[in-house]
């Protein structure tokens, strides 16, 4: 029993410094970035993405990885499973908004135009 416990504080304490090592990764890779302004431009951030890609590679071989990579392998297959609309689905649908927009636009404008009216009677205005 003592031995599986061990086994599994190990894991998560390497888990934990994978993650704190990726952190630091791209911290230090966005700084060496503004550090050395002198350096060509594409060059520093090619190196950029190499370090990021690198700390991104390193976070997903830890548990909190692989968690995130199935999530995102499931949510892959799920968008696979909706039924899109069509084309004229999705036109209908636009015009109808488009519409809706208008004629709330329109009311509201007119409200706005009677409320004006009366404030301005009110006021003695007008």
């Amino acid at each position: 029993m003592s031995v599986q416990a061990t086994t599994e504080d190990t894991a998560n304490v390497l888990d934990i410094i994978k993650q704190i090592i990726s952190i630091l990764l791209v911290v230090a890779g966005m700084a060496a970035f503004y550090y050395f302004p002198e350096i060509l431009l594409l060059y520093r951030v090619l190196a950029l993405v190499v370090i990021v890609a690198s700390a991104i590679g390193l976070f997903f071989t830890t548990a909190a990885g692989q968690n995130i990579w199935v999530f995102m392998l499931e949510a892959k297959l799920e968008v696979r499973k909706v039924v899109w609309p069509t084309r004229e689905e999705t036109i209908r649908t636009t015009l109808l908004v488009f519409g809706m927009v208008f004629l709330v636009g329109l009311g509201l404008w007119l409200l706005d135009m009677f409320l004006f009216w009366g404030i301005r009677l009110l006021t003695e205005q007008g």
